[in-house]
């Protein structure tokens, strides 16, 4: 069964328990792999674990993967600091390790050329993919998303319970996977009010909180009161400046009201959604094939709602401050787009 086919299955939470884990492809994970002879996989950050987002997502995926699967995985921090990231992957290559993973475009060029001096290592490269047209990276998988079609649903319900009418977008970069969730959000939130107003601006930067908040600040006091900030560790700053406000905000990539609903609970009450990017099941997933020898390297995925890779958090905050009405039209719009009857407009063809 192939990452696209069994994404839908595994985010049930079937696919994953430890019994099916157990009972999958036994042969293949005893012929290769054991707890004694783990299958060795480095995760390359590049930035730090503590954004409560995309990077602790991945680092969640490596954890269930330890737990449930014949892998050992070290985890790398190179920090935010560029000269430091190709080192960092150059060193993972030549760590004795399987397989190495990182993430998002920044990374996609030196995982590509480290693939060629690497042929015999495996790479996964998530949130992006090389170009394998041109007939390189046979070592590599990529694993992209399509956020749009949930991040339309979150825009959907912010229109719906906006009562400015006005909406804030804060993007890290803008780079197609970051300008995807954008996409769909613009197109959900005019879906459900075709007059709102969505204010939008860039920070240039993932690691600068100070930089989140202040743009964020700026868009509250233009009448915003739901805030989408995608933007990574820069997205922190812009969801405290709205606590502060007491107004509202979308979260991204993991669940953040739930992640931080023990360490700061006001600021999960103020998150009524969060436009999940399920990286680090993906992640498992990849590793569980690749285990199991199914792992399709040398391609890239594109796993979208239909798949079950990504959708909003549906949590206690979202039973609260979304209404029960709004939250049954989500609940069909969610299965229109998975039938394909509603086009999600899209970044990433």
């Amino acid at each position: 069964m192939s990452i696209l086919n069994s994404f839908k299955i595994a985010a049930t939470g079937l696919l994953v328990s430890g019994a099916m884990v157990s009972t999958m492809s036994a042969s293949a994970f005893a012929a290769e792999y054991t707890k004694d002879h783990p299958l060795k996989v480095a995760l390359v950050v590049h930035g730090n674990l503590g954004d409560k987002s995309f990077f602790d997502s991945a680092a969640a995926g490596m954890k269930e993967a330890e737990a449930k699967l014949p892998v050992s995985v070290k985890i790398i921090e190179a920090g935010y600091q560029k000269d430091k990231w190709q080192p960092a992957l150059a060193d993972a290559a030549d760590g004795g390790y399987d397989v190495i993973i990182a993430g998002t475009f920044e990374m996609t060029k030196y995982v590509a050329d480290m693939a060629k001096d690497y042929p015999d290592k495996k790479f996964i490269i998530f949130d992006d993919a090389p170009d394998f047209s041109t007939g390189c990276c046979k070592n590599v998988l990529g694993i992209q998303y399509l956020t749009s079609t949930a991040s339309y649903l979150a825009g959907y319900a912010a229109a719906k319970i906006s009562t400015t009418g006005t909406l804030g977008e804060i993007l890290g970069m803008e780079f197609k996977t970051v300008t995807d969730f954008a996409v769909g959000f613009d197109q959900g939130a005019k879906a459900a009010k075709p007059d709102i107003k969505i204010l939008k601006a860039v920070a240039n930067s993932f690691s600068d909180p100070a930089k989140g908040k202040e743009l964020a600040l700026a868009q509250l006091n233009q009448g915003a009161d739901v805030v989408f900030p995608i933007a990574g560790s820069t997205g922190i700053g812009a969801l405290q400046a709205v606590r502060d406000a007491k107004k509202l905000a979308v979260g991204v990539d993991s669940d953040q009201a739930t992640i931080f609903k023990d360490s700061d609970p006001a600021q999960a009450a103020v998150i009524f959604t969060s436009v999940e990017k399920k990286v680090g099941q993906s992640l498992f997933l990849a590793l569980q094939e690749t285990v199991d020898g199914k792992a399709a390297y040398g391609s890239g995925v594109l796993l979208g709602i239909k798949e079950g890779a990504v959708g909003i958090s549906m949590n206690e905050e979202y039973e609260k401050l979304v209404p029960a009405d709004v939250r049954k039209e989500v609940e069909g719009l969610e299965a229109k787009i998975a039938s394909g009857e509603i086009k999600v407009d899209t970044s990433m063809k």
